[in-house]
């Protein structure tokens, strides 16, 4: 089983999209897309300097644009997970199917400006805790009146908060830990960007959210998500709540999966999948000769093992939790569905969790039996597209 991760801010690079802009209508779309954000991705992905490109509003919208860039000289038809790491997310749930490309890179111009302009109402920033024993080091950043905004496993939290209180806090590390400052502008996924989260969430109500027709991690939680309008909620209310990366590696390990592929600009995401995902094959996509062997990937990574090959427009319902699933009583195999039809429920530990059908289409079969339990992610019923 393979992901697909979409890397988040601090992981740009000046000059990282110059070599892709010679693929065919890169230039167009980026363009197109610079429209809807507000910033010239143009020239932050090529002639922008180091210090330009970590601007906040210009930042965000750039590493969308790049993640879907990217995405899209991809064959993702056998992709089972994607994810995406803080404003990563925008581009995992458009790769899903829950936001268009447009959506996604109009969100994140928004997103940035707004987190950019919350960021010069008070003084406040983050500091990265490399080390130490993980509850420990989350007790320490709540006693010193910080938030630990980043969860990113192998090792990493990131504290954020009142520069004052960081400094307290860079003074006093806690035990076998190590504080380093972040250049950064502000304490991000804290309730210092409230504004933002309001001012997005006002742009995010005029989406109309697709399904999505991939297992979707959720940076609140790493669990897969399966309703559209959720996620949407989720992508609002992540600018001001803890990213869970850690959470999500988690549940790709327990969805079995065997690589990933980290989408342009590529690096940060594979180094810690690398040290938290032992044993599986990481691909890293930086430029367009990179598409190789990402392709190779996807092709021996691809698919589920659990349940048949698919055919070129076929979709699959996965379980959005744990717990025994109960299919819908009055479908059977050859029954044709609608999208986002209720064909199922999980009873999860809070409460049953509708399942819905992905895209419309013929019920073709269900991978899951009646009362049967299953894992989050996990795939119970193909629904095969007209062909």
């Amino acid at each position: 089983m393979l992901a697909l991760l979409a890397p988040g801010q601090g992981s740009q690079k000046p000059g990282f999209l110059t070599p892709w802009l010679a693929r065919p209508g890169a230039e167009a779309r980026l363009r197109w897309w610079s429209a809807l954000s507000g910033v010239d991705l143009v020239h932050l992905g090529t002639e922008a300097d180091a210090e330009e490109i970590k601007d906040t509003a210009k930042t965000q919208p750039l590493l969308v644009a790049a993640a879907l860039l990217t995405a899209a000289e991809l064959p993702l038809h056998d992709v089972a997970v994607v994810a995406g790491h803080s404003v990563g997310e925008l581009a995992a749930s458009a790769v899903a199917g829950v936001l268009s490309p447009e959506a996604a890179v109009t969100l994140a111009g928004v997103r940035g400006r707004e987190m950019a302009a919350a960021c010069a109402l008070e003084p406040t920033g983050m500091s990265a805790v490399l080390g130490g024993d993980p509850d420990e080091v989350v007790a320490a950043i709540d006693a010193a009146g910080l938030f630990p905004a980043n969860r990113n496993g192998a090792g990493q939290i990131v504290a954020a908060g009142a520069l004052s209180g960081l400094e307290k806090f860079g003074a006093e590390p806690p035990a076998r830990a190590k504080v380093i400052k972040l250049q950064v502008a502000g304490a991000f996924h804290t309730p210092f960007m409230a504004p933002a989260e309001a001012a997005l969430a006002t742009v995010a109500a005029g989406i109309t959210p697709g399904t999505p027709g991939k297992v979707l991690l959720s940076n609140r939680d790493g669990s897969p998500v399966a309703d559209g309008p959720e996620m949407l909620l989720r992508l609002v209310r992540q600018v001001t709540a803890p990213v869970r990366w850690d959470l999500c590696m988690e549940t790709m390990a327990a969805l079995g999966v065997t690589g990933v592929i980290e989408l342009a600009p590529a690096g940060t995401l594979a180094g810690l999948a690398k040290r938290a995902l032992k044993g599986i094959e990481i691909v890293t996509v930086n430029t367009p000769d990179d598409l190789v062997k990402a392709r190779d990937a996807i092709a021996r990574h691809g698919g589920d093992p659990a349940r048949p090959a698919a055919r070129s427009q076929d979709s699959v319902a996965i379980s959005p939790g744990a717990g025994p699933f109960t299919p819908a009583a009055d479908l059977a195999a050859g029954t044709r569905v609608e999208s986002g039809q209720v064909i199922g429920a999980v009873l999860t530990a809070r409460g049953p969790v509708d399942v819905a059908a992905p895209g419309a289409g013929v019920l073709t079969e269900w991978l899951a039996r009646l009362d049967e339990p299953v894992a989050p992610g996990r795939p119970l019923a193909r629904i095969g597209g007209q062909l």
